[in-house]
């Protein structure tokens, strides 16, 4: 009888939800990539709904800021968080964070960025698997830039270069567009990149991409061979974009948002938006976005505590 109550008790709160404005923290700037893949999202749930999303920027230290605030929030439903890559990475890579991915839960992947892997035009090499064995040749002798340490650039860098047994010199910049004049002069030897900041030099020949970083080739490059069909399924990985919501949100308002985010991801003014930032739509339910979560926080600490690495 006690369950029965309770069952019903919280269908009818899904059911109530939302009674009032929600609150979707940015733990990164206003303008950011986080922050413009979340608001054509949240603006077609708040317009569906007939009810405000406030999306709310909370910047610093490497997100934690906005993420402790996040989790600490109630968990009614009624505070979620834009989410990436560094609430699996943070809490292995920086002292500062004072959280685990486990104190959310997963309400709903939006998308995927995704990256390919370049070298420039002048590097005697056409495959993925010819750059592995032109570093293996030369240990230590070719640099790799990345935008900042925890980065999916640097991980995913340093993860090829781990299964592959290669040693890279890694070169850090600031951003990823400070990195673009290195690489086409040849001072950088290998990158991975957005296919945003890719493409134009794919297309003018100053780039030379050796493989994407995604399930299936992409339509913009279709002869460049995936990561696993380049040889490497092993380290064949993800920039991800979704929603978490503090752990302990009742289970059926955040299935209520997760439906409500794949209607909104259908919506073509939504695609039209994703298409521009370079982002490829994605749906899941919170029980596969969770376990994406928790495989992608094995991975990343694996990979950290391997290499020893520390947040700036």
């Amino acid at each position: 009888m006690v369950a029965a109550l309770t069952l019903a008790a919280s269908t009818a709160c899904a059911q109530d939800y939302p009674a009032k404005p929600v609150r979707v923290i940015v733990p990164f700037p206003s303008g950011g990539i986080l922050d413009l893949i979340t608001r054509p999202v949240t603006e077609k749930i708040g317009a569906n709904w007939g009810q405000p999303i406030i999306v709310e920027a909370q910047p610093g230290a490497s997100g934690n800021i906005g993420v402790q605030l996040a989790k600490n929030a109630p968990p009614d439903g009624y505070t979620l968080m834009s989410s990436a890559i560094f609430l699996a990475v943070n809490p292995a890579l920086d002292p500062r964070s004072k959280f685990k991915s486990s104190d959310f839960v997963g309400v709903a992947l939006v998308g995927v960025t995704p990256n390919v892997l370049v070298v420039p035009r002048d590097l005697p090499v056409r495959t993925l698997e010819e750059f592995v064995e032109y570093a293996k040749a030369r240990p230590g002798k070719l640099a790799a830039g990345y935008p900042g340490t925890g980065t999916f650039a640097h991980l995913f860098t340093l993860l090829l270069a781990g299964h592959a047994g290669i040693d890279l010199l890694s070169v850090q910049y600031k951003s990823l567009p400070q990195t673009i004049p290195d690489l086409l002069s040849g001072e950088l030897s290998f990158m991975v990149l957005t296919t945003t900041f890719a493409l134009p030099h794919l297309k003018s020949g100053r780039l030379k991409a050796l493989a994407v970083n995604t399930a299936v080739r992409l339509n913009d490059m279709p002869d460049v061979p995936t990561v696993a069909e380049a040889g490497f399924p092993e380290v064949a990985a993800i920039q991800w974009f979704g929603f978490v919501a503090p752990a302990g949100t009742p289970r059926e308002t955040v299935r209520r948002f997760n439906g409500e985010v794949t209607r909104a991801l259908g919506s073509p003014d939504v695609i039209d938006r994703m298409d521009k930032l370079g982002v490829l739509i994605s749906h899941s339910s919170p029980e596969e976005f969770d376990r994406l979560i928790r495989s992608e926080t094995e991975r990343w600490t694996r990979v950290i505590r391997t290499r020893n690495l520390k947040a700036d």
